[in-house]
């Protein structure tokens, strides 16, 4: 409580400020208080200025959050608390393409009625996070993994691609400008949604001639508490969330839409989520809006770590490959990207040769299983009974990369130096 209430009385300060130094003065604080070698990770004396409009708030809304954001921690609401500002980037083919980067404070979209977005779904979004390292400095965790998706998945709809480049620097410069939303380390985070729409307000099934890519950001804590809690799901073959040669391996929310029936469903019979299968032999394709994976025990007595092979119908995860790539560099035992059955899993299960069972994701980071409703029957896994579990294992590996816990190429340093925020740069809103 004392460290909670140290952070509150830092945070007060910094909002009693004067308003047009109220940024500047947040991130010089910051400063003095941490590692400066922390940001030549990323060799600060080469970055380049993103060409961007700024128009800060006058005054934020976080004094009348902060002790919320303090005082609930894991218990945040996700996707509630918004910061004050927001990216956006216009596109128009017929103006040139992409048009000037600016960020400016959080505000409702002027949008035609005939938007292409509001009628055909033409949108895709990402979802990542900053973190607030344990030196003080922001963290982001393979972002450019992010924006690579965010492009393949602008292509399937439509959508025009971004230069990744611009949009990581202007995500940067926005996690900048709100940093203190984010007053102490684990287990808060920000959450960024990038969101790419087509704004062309004609009908008619066409490509989109403009758009709108904005990038909007909340503080979230951590999806566990002070434990791990395991999720019960529900498997029912009548459903299917991906198909081949569809669109499940692209982040698109048209995806989500179709879930949220079937996963209605499995709420009132008590899961926490879906647990997707696909065909006739049931394969195993997600878990929920997360990767899953399966570690188990194979005829030989060695442990194996399978994961569905990215197919078509599995969404690319960030966590999922980081997983992998984790594991493989471990080297304690073999890992696989291969299809899985629910006949298999009972069976193996049933031999007691399932280990674990998880999925994966940005929110939760690792989700443990415990149970899968099947067929008006509980299949019960003995994830929670291990002594060591490997998914406590990985969770730690990931969060200690995401806090600065550990130095690590996959956590990007968001240059935070006060001559990049000097008052006079910026504009503020009437």
């Amino acid at each position: 409580m004392a460290s909670i209430d140290a952070c509150l009385s830092v945070t007060q300060k910094i909002l009693k400020q004067k308003k047009t130094c109220r940024k500047l003065y947040s991130i010089q604080h910051l400063l003095s208080k941490r590692n400066q070698s922390s940001v030549s990770q990323n060799d600060p004396d080469k970055y380049v200025k993103p060409d961007i409009d700024i128009t800060l708030c006058k005054s934020s809304k976080l004094n009348d959050n902060v002790t919320n954001i303090l005082k609930s921690g894991t218990q945040i609401k996700f996707g509630t608390i918004f910061t004050d500002h927001m990216l956006k980037i216009h596109y128009d083919k017929h103006a040139g393409g992409w048009q000037k980067p600016y960020i400016t404070p959080m505000e409702h979209l002027h949008l035609h009625p005939a938007a292409k977005v509001l009628h055909y779904a033409t949108e895709v979004f990402e979802g990542m996070k900053a973190y607030r390292s344990e030196h003080g400095h922001m963290n982001l965790f393979r972002p450019e993994l992010n924006l690579q998706r965010l492009n393949k998945s602008a292509k399937r709809v439509g959508l025009p691609a971004v230069d990744t480049d611009v949009l990581l620097k202007g995500i940067e410069r926005l996690v900048s400008i709100d940093n203190e939303w984010l007053p102490v380390s684990a287990p808060l985070s920000l959450y960024i949604r990038p969101n790419l729409i087509g704004t062309e307000g004609t009908l008619g099934v066409a490509q989109a001639d403009t758009a709108l890519l904005y990038v909007i950001m909340c503080t979230v804590g951590s999806y566990f508490s002070n434990k791990f809690k395991s999720v019960r799901l529900m498997a029912n073959p009548k459903f299917t969330r991906a198909w081949p040669g569809g669109c499940g391996d692209f982040k698109i929310g048209a995806n989500y839409a179709t879930t949220l029936y079937p996963q209605e469903l499995a709420s009132k019979l008590g899961c926490h989520q879906m647990l997707w299968l696909y065909g006739e032999d049931r394969q195993i394709t997600e878990v929920g809006a997360m990767n899953v994976f399966i570690f188990y025990k194979n005829q030989n007595g060695e442990k194996v770590l399978a994961t569905p092979p990215l197919n078509g119908m599995i969404l690319p995860g960030i966590t999922r490959q980081s997983v992998l790539d984790l594991t493989k560099e471990w080297d304690e035992f073999r890992v696989e990207e291969r299809n899985f059955t629910m006949d298999e899993l009972i069976e193996l299960n049933e031999n007691n040769q399932i280990l674990e069972f998880f999925g994966t994701g940005t929110a939760a980071v690792i989700s443990p299983v415990s149970s899968i409703l099947y067929e008006d029957a509980d299949v019960q896994l003995p994830t929670m009974e291990q002594s060591n579990p490997l998914y406590e294992r990985l969770f730690k590996a990931i969060t200690d990369i995401q806090y600065g816990r550990v130095a690590h190429p996959w956590a990007r340093v968001v240059d935070e130096r006060p001559h990049l925020y000097e008052s006079q740069n910026y504009k503020y809103a009437n």
